[in-house]
């Protein structure tokens, strides 16, 4: 009796990405589960924006593979991308069009669409539907272009930075649309975002890019679970020294004290020193820099 191969939904093979001379991403491989979360986290030119142009088949890889359902994205994309929902950084529409001829317009080119769903939506997030696209806000376009990416029933849905420049009422929107999609249907996502408090509660596998590899690929619990952030008291001598064992990827001390985060093992045998909950905005800190430069 033969095994059945999955098909997954997603899947990166030793992906590179050059310009000229410049080595935008190198050999990225990961791949996303079916009804999985994945959140591909990166500064600024670490490659984040190639590599998702690659996924909707937009570029041409250099070298490597991506794969759709287990499809070549670049000779398949007119195939593919009827499983496919995506809402781009910046939500583009003629400006003209109002959101209920957007809306008209789209269901006209799915014999998926769900057109109740799509009011459904639009109705929760309160935007005018006889309103030009030009003329909403920063969020309700974000929330017309969900709307929209949802409204075929995607098996796959592709979110690069949904929540940039929208206030906290409406990135909450945004993410509780996305849990009660996921509870309903299963839909698989990737998603980038800076909002690294927001997807923490919604991720199931972290990638992280830094320079254009892939730093991370790893289940979020499996991540917290292999590091520690530990604080002592002025008066505790810590040196590098007894932290070395636990391999730190970053340390502070001064007049006040210090902290750490720890790659490996258990730090609570040092006596007087203090462990806490690692957040992932922290760990990704640590991984690819400093505070002042949180990645988008």
């Amino acid at each position: 009796m033969t095994s059945q191969v999955e098909i997954l939904p997603v899947a990166c093979r030793q992906v590179g990405v050059r310009y000229g001379r410049t080595q935008a991403v190198a050999e990225a491989t990961f791949q996303v589960e079916p009804g999985q979360v994945y959140a591909l986290l990166g500064r600024n030119g670490s490659g984040k924006t190639s590599l998702v142009r690659c996924l909707l088949g937009h570029q041409k890889p250099t070298a490597g593979r991506v794969e759709l359902y287990g499809q070549e994205v670049w000779t398949s994309r007119q195939v593919l991308m009827h499983r496919v929902g995506v809402v781009a950084e910046e939500p583009d529409a003629p400006p003209l069009m109002t959101t209920r001829q957007l809306v008209r317009f789209c269901g006209g080119l799915y014999p998926t669409w769900d057109q109740a769903g799509v009011d459904e939506r639009l109705g929760r997030f309160r935007v005018p539907l006889d309103q030009p696209f030009g003329r909403l806000s920063r969020g309700q376009k974000g929330q017309v272009a969900l709307a929209l990416a949802l409204g075929p029933k995607p098996d796959l849905l592709v979110l690069d930075d949904p929540t940039l420049g929208l206030d906290a009422v409406a990135r909450r929107e945004v993410y509780d649309e996305l849990l009660g999609e996921l509870a309903e249907r299963g839909t698989t996502v990737l998603i980038t975002t800076h909002d690294l408090a927001g997807i923490e509660g919604l991720a199931d596998r972290i990638g992280i890019l830094h320079q254009g590899r892939l730093l991370v690929d790893a289940s979020l619990e499996d991540l917290k679970a292999r590091h520690r952030k530990v604080s002592w008291a002025p008066t505790l001598a810590v040196n590098a020294g007894d932290l070395a064992p636990f391999a730190p990827l970053w340390t502070r001390a001064g007049s006040l004290g210090g902290e750490a985060i720890l790659s490996q093992g258990d730090p609570g045998q040092i006596p007087g020193l203090q462990v806490h909950a690692l957040s992932l905005e922290e760990l990704f800190v640590a991984l690819v820099g400093s505070e002042s430069e949180v990645a988008s």
